[in-house]
């Protein structure tokens, strides 16, 4: 009796043979859908194409002499005609989120010049400041760079490329003529093996870039050849995403300039697909004077892209001569050579990603401090102007 209750009471067979099928089935579902997150992060992610590259970009984005952080703009009215005094609203810098009013007179707007004049939703770009002020603000700046990891690693990075390249540069002059026994060209004069372990030295420090970030690079070559030879636009849209901060699709310019990330999933229906980066949350933020930036000519992505691969391509090509022959057989003008060129192609790869956006940000504009604003109020009281572009310089007067 007692037999028949357990075998009654038991879990039928069944169960035990679909549990661990059940639970298998789980797993690998769980592991597709890891894995499908994976390759969409690393198609979605963004990683600086190198040294010079991650300096051109760093760079582009240091262009106000201050550290500064994002804030509101208060509209700037113009002055009603009969000489009513306007009221300025400024952020002041005591108390933050307080309203400082400042009286401005119609004699100092009449005196203010239309490049200096704010955009019509009051913002203005930030004044230029002494050599002094601007390398205060560009030490904190790099220091709050310097702190995060990426910041660290490109900064200890770069250390050890000046260091070790200016060795190598000064041995490569006679520098150290104590360097030069028995001849400064005999092959196994200290002079020579310096020369040797520096080459070597350096040149594992680009692989860290050539080789290190060679998936990315082939991952942007990728997406282009599939807009160029398979003519399918998501490919151009997804580098536009990669490259947000200084490429701009072409079209992008006519979308209405308060849409950005944050409202883009709402106001998609009514804007150019096509002009619009995938995926569409990685849009650009609404431009701070409310005018977008001119389309990037394509050309540009290309010639960047194919640089970067080109360094790694080089890289490749310097191993080879490197790792694959000794100091007595390797060709003297080899490393040399490709040592250039492979500088070459990614230090032109960063000064057009720097040309590019700094023109983003000379037109859509940069974050404005408080200290900034105070500082335009203050001067325009006391009939000082600023004008308003990036780098507060008097416009070019227009030649016939």
């Amino acid at each position: 009796m007692a037999t028949t209750n357990d075998k009654a009471g038991s879990i039928p067979p069944t169960n035990e043979v679909l549990t661990p099928t059940v639970s298998a089935q789980n797993r690998s579902g769980s592991i597709s859908g890891g894995l499908r997150r994976v390759s969409l992060s690393f198609e979605q992610s963004q990683l600086p194409g190198g040294f010079f590259a991650a300096t051109g970009g760093i760079a582009s984005s240091v262009l106000s002499g201050r550290a500064v952080s994002h804030t509101n703009v208060s509209p700037i009215e113009a002055p009603a005609e009969g000489g009513v005094v306007n009221k300025e609203a400024i952020p002041s810098v005591a108390e933050e989120g307080s309203v400082v009013a400042r009286t401005i007179t119609p004699e100092m707007k009449i005196a203010e010049p239309q490049a200096a004049a704010a955009f019509p939703n009051g913002y203005h770009f930030p004044p230029k400041h002494s050599f002094a002020q601007n390398f205060k603000s560009g030490s904190i700046a790099f220091w709050h760079y310097f702190l995060t990891p990426v910041g660290f690693f490109v900064t200890i990075y770069g250390l050890n490329v000046v260091a070790w390249g200016g060795m190598l540069f000064l041995l490569l002059c006679n520098a150290s003529p104590a360097m030069c026994y028995p001849t400064c060209d005999d092959i196994d004069s200290p002079r020579r093996k310096w020369v040797e372990w520096d080459s070597q030295i350096l040149n594992a420090l680009f692989c860290v870039t050539g080789f290190g970030l060679a998936p990315w690079r082939f991952r942007d070559l990728y997406f282009l050849l599939q807009y160029r030879i398979g003519r399918n636009t998501i490919g151009l849209r997804k580098l536009a995403a990669i490259h947000r901060d200084w490429f701009r699709l072409p079209g992008s310019s006519k979308i209405e300039a308060d849409i950005g990330p944050r409202n883009i999933a709402n106001r998609a229906a009514g804007c150019d697909i096509e002009a619009l980066p995938q995926p569409i949350e990685k849009i650009p933020d609404a431009p701070l004077t409310a005018v977008r930036a001119n389309d990037s000519k394509v050309w540009k992505l290309d010639m960047v892209i194919w640089l970067m691969v080109a360094n790694t391509l080089l890289q490749c090509v310097l191993c080879g001569f490197m790792w694959g022959m000794n100091r007595y057989d390797r060709p003297s003008w080899a490393t040399g050579l490709f040592v250039g060129l492979g500088c070459g192609v990614a230090g032109i790869g960063g000064i057009m990603m720097f040309l590019e956006g700094k023109k983003v940000k000379s037109t859509e504009g940069v974050p404005i401090s408080k200290e900034d604003m105070e500082l335009l109020a203050r001067d325009r009281e006391r009939g000082i102007f600023h004008y308003n572009n990036i780098g507060d310089k008097a416009p070019e007067a227009k030649k016939n």
